[in-house]
């Protein structure tokens, strides 16, 4: 999970993969659209954390509201929420 969550203006969020490949790790905003890709490379199986400054793929700040961040790697997908309050 994510934390702090609520958080303003960034969250660090941790993740754990159990086999090695290529991670995602993306963020998508309540209409399930997709708004930063924060992870996409190849890994190992273990525990990492990424930081999420709140801005979208251009570089834009986000408005306040519900968000999900997916990390997937290969048939391992986890979804999980966060709350950013502007």
């Amino acid at each position: 999970q994510n934390y702090p969550n609520p958080f303003n203006p960034s969250t660090t969020i941790r993740y754990a993969i159990p086999e090695d490949g290529v991670v995602t790790l993306k963020v998508y905003n309540i209409a399930g659209q997709e708004v930063a890709t924060l992870v996409n490379e190849q890994k190992s199986a273990g525990k990492y954390e990424v930081t999420f400054d709140a801005k979208n793929a251009i570089g834009s700040s986000l408005a306040s509201g519900v968000y999900f961040y997916r990390v997937k790697v290969g048939s391992y997908s986890e979804t999980k929420k966060m709350v950013l309050i502007r």
